[in-house]
């Protein structure tokens, strides 16, 4: 059964400082993304968590050059340190098969910790038996991927009775909240209606969209650590949608034109105040 994400329910989650914020109680959100091989993941994830309204951005992974030249008010180290980390962004922009035995620790740590995680790309597979709560974001290819690391049964992910039926059991066997990335992206908890969010535009269908989707849920996560996951993985899918449609020209059935990730993460704040007039 599938419930469909309304942009009033989106709307509740967008929050507007208040006199009495500062940039911790705004959101903090920790990065460990990107690569030698892709710092723009890094990139992308970082300038998204920013438009969305974090009030602090720690980046520890191995883009930290890419990061500071793109996103200068970041702070980017290899450490964590004393940083009092809303949420975590991991795994955008890296491959498993890459990864080291020490960045494998760093993000065994990550994931069994107190604050909760948004689990992308090259840390699926880390995801599984973790402790902390957590966010999975994988497309269709790597929920696939990730059923056959679970030992899952195959499913037609094209057909849509199946793929809501694997994300279910998906998000059963690993305990953790899935949103699978689509032209409608859908997001599963144990025991809850499946959400479904449809207002992206097809040009959203582009690279490294995905890693902005990460961004933005971390620093949705963040702002909102009393939302449940479902909650804040719909609304700020939605929020990246609508985002896109400005960004694409696609709105009142316009047909739009064609646009890249950085597009969409630029265009968050203009559909914040389309969503909060």
């Amino acid at each position: 059964m599938l419930r469909e994400w309304t942009r009033g329910e989106t709307a509740k989650l967008l929050r507007v400082p208040t006199a009495d914020d500062d940039k911790y109680s705004r959101g903090v959100v920790a990065l460990r993304t990107g690569s030698e091989m892709y710092p723009g993941a890094a990139v992308l994830g970082v300038t998204a968590a920013w438009r969305a309204g974090a009030g602090y951005v720690l980046y520890t992974g191995d883009a930290r050059d890419a990061v500071r030249a793109a996103r200068p008010e970041t702070v980017a180290r290899p450490d964590v340190g004393r940083t009092r980390v809303g949420a975590w962004v991991i795994g955008s922009g890296t491959e498993a098969s890459q990864r080291s035995a020490q960045e494998r620790s760093a993000l065994e740590q990550i994931l069994n910790g107190s604050a909760p995680v948004v689990v992308d790309a090259g840390a699926l597979d880390l995801a599984v038996d973790a402790s902390a709560p957590r966010i999975l974001t994988p497309h269709a290819g790597e929920l696939a991927g990730l059923r056959e690391h679970l030992r899952l049964a195959p499913a037609d992910l094209s057909q849509e009775d199946q793929r809501v039926a694997a994300l279910v059991e998906t998000a059963e066997r690993v305990d953790a909240c899935v949103l699978l990335k689509g032209a409608r992206t859908l997001v599963a908890v144990p025991g809850e209606a499946v959400i479904a969010v449809g207002n992206g535009p097809a040009w959203l269908s582009t690279a490294g969209t995905g890693d902005v989707l990460a961004g933005v849920i971390g620093a949705v996560l963040a702002a909102n650590p009393d939302r449940s996951l479902a909650a804040v993985a719909a609304a700020a899918a939605w929020w990246h949608g609508e985002a896109a449609g400005l960004a694409a020209g696609a709105v009142d059935g316009a047909a739009g034109h064609p646009i890249v990730a950085l597009d969409v993460a630029q265009a968050l704040p203009a559909a914040y105040a389309q969503l909060r007039p």
